[in-house]
């Protein structure tokens, strides 16, 4: 089970790269919100490996609230750019 962690790391390093390449702020924002999604999927590996609940929910409470909160900033910041 902790080659499936090396290579949940691997991938998270793939959007910390497009992130750091791209200039556009919608992109960015996109890369950001992969990375928190990719860390609480990893959060609720380390939940059921460690048979800790607790940590589940808080990885469960990440992927639902933080990936709409960090969409919420991109559509504001886009708007931003338009006027």
């Amino acid at each position: 089970m902790n080659w499936i962690l090396v290579a949940m790391i691997i991938a998270l390093c793939i959007p910390i790269y497009e992130a750091w390449q791209d200039e556009d702020i919608w992109q960015k924002m996109l890369a950001f919100g992969s990375i928190a999604t990719k860390t609480s999927i990893m959060i609720l590996v380390i939940s059921v490996l460690r048979d800790d609940w607790m940590i589940g929910v808080v990885g469960v409470l990440i992927l639902s609230v933080g990936n709409a909160g960090l969409m919420l900033l991109a559509h504001v910041l886009r708007r931003l750019n338009q006027l």
